[in-house]
């Protein structure tokens, strides 16, 4: 009796940490739904290496670019004017302070993958965030991140995934 007791609390205790703590209200996933909807109109939230440039040129106060690599590639180099908050630590209230609301929000990461996780909560908190289309690889001449993504490319090339159709 006791070996099934035992066994019963340990599966009880399993699935309650297996399972979520708590999962987005129907009113949350809707507000969410109508940020991402906007995608297509909006250029799908993208902004190009030479439009960022074009707006730092002009001297235009109107926007922040926002490195959310880690501090060590930040360090090595970012883009004129640009604050680094990790992607991952973006969206924990004292980061949050620093954003402004009042301004076009440019992420960037590496090569324009991470940059785009935070981007439809940032939208539902009411900031206008983007993303530069390829990450610091569009941006950063010699930038690892294009040697990377050639070798994707021509991985796939060499490979020849099967595609359907």
């Amino acid at each position: 009796m006791r070996n099934t007791l035992k066994v019963l609390m340990t599966v009880v205790a399993l699935l309650a940490l297996l399972s979520p703590a708590y999962a987005l209200s129907p009113a949350a996933v809707k507000e969410l739904d109508a940020v991402l909807s906007q995608g297509p109109a909006k250029k799908h939230f993208q902004v190009n290496a030479n439009q960022l440039y074009k707006w730092i040129k002009a001297k235009k106060k109107d926007f922040l670019p926002v490195d959310v690599r880690m501090p060590k590639a930040y360090k090595a180099g970012h883009v004129p004017g640009a604050i680094n908050i990790p992607y991952n630590e973006i969206l924990k209230p004292a980061n949050l302070k620093k954003l402004p609301k009042d301004k076009i929000l440019v992420l960037y990461c590496y090569t324009g993958q991470t940059q785009n996780l935070p981007i439809v909560a940032l939208r539902a908190l009411g900031y206008d965030a983007r993303v530069l289309s390829f990450g610091y690889t569009s941006w950063g001449k010699g930038f690892w991140g294009g040697n990377m993504m050639k070798r994707a490319i021509g991985n796939a090339a060499k490979m020849k995934f099967p595609v359907e159709k």
